[in-house]
């Protein structure tokens, strides 16, 4: 019961920006893996936004705890420069892991970058006298802004102005936002790819016992607009003779990705076979809409 109240009182006592990092960061990975939200426009929406300017804009917290060394206005512009410098640096730590460029992988670095930086910022903070805190208070935001907008000497004719560049203003953010989360439709694909096992794109098992069993990691991103039905097919080709080992339908929705690990056991020895990825759709099994291949070799 202790460990509950003082994490409770730890998050009430936290500055209400790095409260409002954290409730963002938590509803933007929800929106990854529940089900239904997932296949909405909210998850692209809360996705680009925790790419684009929420790590960044802990990263600046963490550095620049005291009110003084920044303003409002440079701390937003600063989050999307160190967010875009991050991320792809994350990414490219990830490469040399043993889990890879991945969406669960990437995922879980961010969280765990937005939540370091947001604990060394809620330290920082608290070791600086309460005045010298950085924090955000929406209250004398709004009433420092509504001064400046509508001051009380201005005419009626310069107000109605000022209501009309801002209604001007928020019509462009819209309209940006509205084509950034809903872009034009583009080329219909889709990516089909096999990589090694440890989810890269090497070390690719080409040299076999008979009967033996190793892994490849089959992928499948569907950029086609509409869920499809895949059929995919991994045969063994020996110019003689055409095996299937294994075969499975999938369903994916647009813009998601399928993934998984395949257990390969040719049946059969022999030198310079081609061992087939065949990847069908919407059960069209005529001729393979994708397909990939590696030269093994197997002894008896």
């Amino acid at each position: 019961m202790e460990v509950s109240i003082d994490l409770k009182s730890f998050i009430v006592d936290m500055a209400i920006d790095l409260r409002l990092v954290l409730g963002f960061s938590a509803l933007a990975f929800l929106s990854i893996y529940l089900p239904i939200i997932n296949e909405t426009i909210l998850r692209s929406a809360l996705g680009h936004a925790m790419v684009l300017f929420v790590p960044g804009y802990a990263f600046i917290a963490a550095l620049f705890p005291n009110r003084k060394d920044l303003d409002g206005i440079e701390r937003a512009a600063l989050s999307f420069g160190l967010s875009i410098a991050v991320v792809p640096l994350i990414g490219l730590g990830l490469n040399f892991t043993p889990w890879g460029i991945r969406l669960d992988p990437i995922v879980v670095a961010l969280a765990i970058f937005t939540l370091l930086c947001v604990l060394v910022a809620n330290r920082r903070r608290h070791e600086l006298p309460v005045e010298d805190r950085f924090n955000i208070d929406f209250g004398r935001a709004y009433a420092d802004i509504k001064g400046e907008l509508f001051p009380a000497s201005e005419s009626r004719l310069d107000r109605i102005l000022t209501v009309i560049l801002l209604i001007s203003i928020v019509a462009s953010i819209l309209v940006l936002a509205y084509v950034f989360v809903v872009p034009k439709q583009g080329e219909k694909f889709t990516e089909f790819y096999i990589l090694g096992p440890n989810g890269k794109a090497e070390n690719y098992p080409t040299r076999f016992i008979s009967g033996e069993s190793k892994p490849v990691i089959v992928g499948i991103v569907n950029h086609e607009y509409r869920n499809v039905t895949y059929d995919l097919v991994v045969a063994l080709n020996d110019s003689r003779q055409i095996t299937r080992l294994y075969t499975q339908q999938v369903t994916i929705a647009d813009n998601q990705t399928w993934e998984r690990q395949i257990d390969i056991a040719p049946d059969r020895p022999g030198t310079s076979m081609k061992l087939e990825f065949l990847l069908y759709a919407d059960g069209n099994m005529t001729a393979p809409y994708r397909d990939l291949h590696l030269w093994i070799n197997v002894t008896g």
